[in-house]
């Protein structure tokens, strides 16, 4: 997609090896590497991917920023936010720490793009649905947490998919959705065009 023009930029945050990279691989390729799940493959800098989506009338290209998780790259994530209409804030339901590091990443949110939304991303499902014991991350804590911070949930697995078309074309349609990023008035009579699911979140009860 050398060449187009992105109306929607995406970024991704959140601990090394928190499962950014596999859910862009997913989301973008329809893909999942390695024998062993969830290999500790780490970005270097950043990585970028774009996709077209429908949502109403309305093509919308999505550029998507993967940034490295290791602090030492914590500066160059900053350079990558800037400007982002908005950020996947990525955590791994099975690592508590991964959770706190999100949180750190929502401040810096908070601190300085004040004007992008903010989706929490918990990674792993998969692995939980094998052993409830391996949850670290209670789901309702991190829904109250969102509601905090105006945030929304999702859950989802880059090894089987799940959840992961409809976090990104959420985001996509909460983009269309916002006056100030509308090209066309009131898209209200219009008929979604996409076929994907709509969001459902994932409640461990």
């Amino acid at each position: 997609m050398s060449g187009s023009r992105v109306d929607l930029k995406v970024v991704l945050l959140g601990r090394e090896y928190g499962g950014k990279t596999s859910l862009v691989e997913r989301y973008l390729h329809d893909r999942f590497h390695g024998d062993v799940p969830y290999q500790n493959v780490s970005t270097i800098g950043a990585a970028f991917g774009a996709k077209k989506v429908e949502v109403y009338d309305r093509t919308v290209t999505m550029g998507i920023w993967d940034t490295a998780g290791s602090e030492r790259y914590e500066a160059m994530s900053r350079i990558y936010y800037r400007g982002a209409k908005a950020a996947i804030v990525c955590y791994d339901l099975t690592d508590e720490q991964s959770f706190g590091k999100a949180k750190f990443w929502v401040e810096e949110l908070l601190r300085n793009e004040e004007h992008c939304k903010i989706y929490l991303c918990g990674t792993k499902i998969d692995l939980v649905e094998e052993d409830r014991k391996s949850r670290r991350v209670d789901y309702h804590a991190t829904t109250d947490y969102a509601d905090e911070i105006h945030a929304k949930v999702f859950e989802t697995s880059s090894k089987t998919g799940y959840n992961i078309k409809e976090l990104f074309f959420k985001i996509a349609k909460d983009f269309v959705d916002d006056p100030k990023n509308n090209e066309n008035g009131d898209q209200s009579e219009h008929t979604l065009r996409l076929t994907e699911q709509q969001p459902k979140k994932s409640c461990p009860c």
